[in-house]
Parts: structure tokens; C-alpha cells; sequence
């Protein structure tokens, strides 16, 4: 069967600035935590280890080309641009974004620009990161110092990527540095990233720019183990917490008036000022970005929670390991396609059918070495987990829901976080040692698939 996408369809890869740039002038978090904690990444690389696109851009650029991209999604460092968060703009950091822009557009590829994708400057973390409003000022500033640089040739400009893992990440499960574990300062966090996104937004329109504003996140679809009211509760306050946290906001410029009581009943709100719902309501977007990798499956808790522990979301339901699941061994993650159909149908019966499209889908695989045949990765799960998920994906357009386009996590393999290079998930292979770049049999696949804007499946 022929998949054919709508006319102008994004076809396309996503990347960060931290993840793929190398050596910055400003320190991130993630180059603090790094130098005092290397023990918790992977095999001890940090973020100095990238693939390198601050050297090679030009040449990576190319072979985005080579992968039929129309689009392609990256970050700017704020760390790079004004490397202590508040002061003067490095202008190399403006040479080398410039350059990139203008390659992208010459090249036919529309540049998505995302203003932060976890790469806190340090000097902004050590006066409180998000939990400052001075820091939420401090981002305002630079998001219209980068419309102003770059808006001009930048058309689609991203806020935040996935606001809520530095929330959970950072403040609540301890795999982001600053490894606090404290729901009310993880609450304040999330709020104050939400009132820096309308910041954003409002200079954004203040700025009469030609593009449009809009937002990431991951959203994971809260299935119920069963119909049971104390499951449905649970993967309600699931969803609440993890997704609607930041897509009411967003999208109906308030947050869900039930996740506001329960923090109120547990004495969890973050500290709110008069002021503050009249600009949360102005950050409403253009364009949303919606990253997919799995679902989340809960249940009713089946046991008391320890009053002494830490106030935390697993209170309210416990993680659900679906009988006959479909697992990602490598990731520890379930493949469940549907789950992609069903946020695009969430989307338009729920929240006005908003203009959006899929900014990242990804799967990452230890080890492909093992794949290699005639010097190339012959990565075919790769190919059927892309192909799987864009068959809901033309379901859910079939059925109009209103998804432009398809960005793929990532182009090529990169440094990750914490794993550094465990899970390879790029459709361009990269050796380490020689920086050398091999396109994968996916990267093929999707190249055709972009340049006939279809695919066929059985």
C-alpha cells in the first residue's frame, strides 16, 4: 500500500546545539556536572565529546541535503551566544549561527530554531536557574537578542524542548544536575519555564517577525491498566502532571484547573504573582512540536505511600508493565506506534486541532557495529519503527488532524546526556575516532521517502 503525505510536508531531522556543537566559550550545567560528577555519564564522555557540527557544519549540512531534508530542527546555545547568561553577545557565537542559517536556507533546508534544549548557562543555575525569575528575565533577553539577530531568516523559532524533563530530571528523579529531589521546587520550576516561554512569545509578537512561535514537547500518551475508576484516576493525574502541565498553558493559555487544586490540596503550588495569568494567557503558540518515543502506562497504587518519603507524582498512580508489550532492549522502552495517532487525535478533539507536527520519533540502538555489512549499518528495525509510526501518522492526517510534518531524532549519531554514545540513533553513522560520516541503509530510505513524499508498506 501507498503512504502519500500532503503537499509541503516537513520531511526532516532534529538536533541541540549541546549535543552536537562541541567546546563552547560559556559553561552549561552539563559541563559543571560533568567535571565534578563524570562517574554518572556514560563510560565517563561528557559534552565536549559531540559529533562536531561546530567544525563540520558546512559538510553536515550536505548531507542533510543528500538525506532529502526540507527542514531541520537545532538549538541555539544561549551558553555560546551570551556565555554568562546576562552580558555581552559573543560575536563568533553570531558568526557561526549566521553561517548556519544561511547554508540551511541556501541548501532549501527551512531552518526550526529551538532557544533551549536543556543547556542551562552555569552562571544563570548558580543564582537558581529556574527557580530565579531573574533567570526568566534573563531568557526573555536573550530569546529577543536571537529574533532580532536571526529572525529575519528564521522562520519557525521553538521556546523550549521538552520543558518538563529538566523539571523531572533536575528536581524530582535525579538525572539532571542539580540533582534536587523536591516537588515544590520542581513545581515552581515548570511554572517559571512557562511564564520564560510567554516572555518569549510576547516579544516575539511585539516584534511583528515574518515567522511564527510555538513550542516542544513530549507528549506521552497515560493509558490505564483497565476501566477501573482507580486506574482511569490514575493515568488522569498521569497525564495532568507530565503532559497537560505544559500543553494547557500553551495551547489554552491556563493550566487545567484540577491539576491546580491537587497541588493546592498537597501544598505543592509554586509561588504566583496578579500578573502572572494575564501573561501565561499571551503565551500562546503558533506551531506545536510534539516528541513521541513511548507511551506511559499506569495503574492505581496498590500500596499505602510512606508519608515520610518525598512528595512525588507516584503518589497518585504506579508504572503498568503491559502484558505482550513491544520493547526497545536497548532503551529500556515500549514501540507503540498507535501512540502517535492518538495524541494527534487528542490534539484535534481536545485542544482546536492546532497547527503541529512530529519533532522527534526516534529509536536508539546499542552497538549497531554489528549491523555493518559491505561497510554500511543495515539498520531495518530502524526502518520498520519509521515506517510503523508514520502509518498512524497519515491515519491521524487521513482523518484531519492538523500534523505538517515528520522530523526524525536524529540525522546523525550524537552524544546523549547521560549515555553519551550507547544508543546510536542517527540515520548517518559516525566513527568516533576518525569523525567519519557513513550514511545508514534508513538514511536511504528516508531520502526516498522524502523525495517522493510517500512510502509503500505492505
Amino acid at each position: 500500500m501507498k503512504y502519500a503525505f500532503p503537499d509541503n510536508f516537513w520531511w526532516g531531522s532534529a538536533s541541540s546545539a549541546l549535543q552536537t556543537e562541541g567546546a563552547r566559550e560559556g559553561e552549561t550545567t552539563w559541563d559543571y556536572w560533568f567535571a565534578r560528577e563524570p562517574n554518572r555519564f556514560h563510560n565517563g564522555v561528557g559534552p565536549q565529546q559531540t559529533s562536531t557540527f561546530y567544525q563540520h557544519w558546512k559538510t553536515d549540512i550536505q548531507l542533510l541535503k543528500q538525506l532529502n531534508h526540507n527542514s531541520f530542527r537545532t538549538s541555539i546555545s544561549w551558553a555560546r551566544l551570551i556565555p554568562d547568561g546576562i552580558g555581552e553577545v559573543n560575536p563568533e557565537a553570531v558568526d557561526f549561527y549566521n553561517q548556519v542559517i544561511d547554508e540551511l536556507n541556501e541548501q532549501g533546508i527551512t531552518p526550526f530554531m529551538t532557544l533551549f534544549h536543556f543547556d542551562m548557562p552555569m552562571a544563570m543555575q548558580e543564582i537558581g536557574g529556574w527557580e530565579n525569575r531573574d533567570v526568566v528575565d534573563a531568557y526573555a533577553r536573550y530569546a529577543q537578542i536571537c529574533f532580532e539577530l536571526f529572525g529575519d531568516r528564521v522562520l519557525h523559532w521553538f521556546t523550549f524542548n521538552e520543558p518538563i524533563v529538566p523539571v523531572e530530571g533536575g528536581y524530582l528523579y535525579d538525572f539532571h544536575y542539580p540533582n534536587v529531589v523536591d516537588f515544590r521546587r520542581a513545581a515552581t520550576v515548570a511554572y517559571h519555564t512557562v511564564l520564560a516561554h510567554a516572555k518569549a512569545v510576547q516579544a516575539y509578537r511585539a516584534g511583528h517577525y515574518a515567522g511564527e512561535i510555538g513550542i516542544v514537547l513530549n507528549l506521552t500518551p497515560s493509558y490505564p491498566r483497565s476501566q477501573n475508576p482507580a486506574d482511569v484516576k490514575a493515568a488522569h493525574i498521569a497525564d495532568l502532571m507530565f503532559n497537560r502541565s505544559f500543553l494547557d498553558p500553551v495551547l489554552r493559555g491556563e493550566y487545567p484547573a484540577d491539576l491546580v487544586a491537587l497541588l493546592k490540596a498537597y501544598d505543592q503550588l509554586p509561588a504566583c504573582k496578579p500578573e502572572d495569568s494575564a501573561l501565561i494567557a499571551e503565551g500562546k503558540i503558533d506551531l506545536l512540536g510534539v516528541n513521541y518515543y513511548q507511551p506511559r502506562r499506569v495503574k492505581c497504587r496498590d500500596s499505602a505511600v510512606n508519608p515520610q518519603a518525598p512528595f512525588m507524582p507516584e503518589w497518585f498512580f504506579d508504572n503498568y508493565e503491559m502484558p505482550g508489550r513491544k520493547m526497545n532492549p536497548y532503551r529500556g522502552w515500549e514501540i507503540y506506534a498507535p501512540g502517535i495517532y492518538d495524541i494527534l487525535v487528542n490534539l484535534r478533539d481536545n485542544y482546536g486541532n492546532p497547527r503541529c507536527f512530529i519533532s522527534e520519533n526516534g529509536m536508539g540502538v546499542e552497538n549497531e557495529q554489528r549491523f555493518i555489512e559491505n561497510g554500511q549499518v543495515n539498520d531495518q528495525y530502524r526502518i520498520e519503527f519509521i515506517s510503523e509510526h508514520l502509518t498512524w501518522l497519515h491515519k491521524g492526517i487521513s482523518e484531519g488532524c492538523n500534523c505538517l510534518g515528520y522530523h526524525m531524532w536524529t540525522f546523525i549519531d550524537n552524544w546523549s546526556w547521560c549515555n553519551a554514545y550507547k544508543n546510536r540513533y542517527g540515520f548517518i553513522q559516525l566513527d568516533l575516532e576518525t569523525q567519519q560520516r557513513t550514511m545508514k541503509k534508513s538514511g536511504e530510505w528516508f531520502a526516498d521517502t522524502a523525495l517522493h513524499n510517500s512510502f509503500d508498506k505492505e
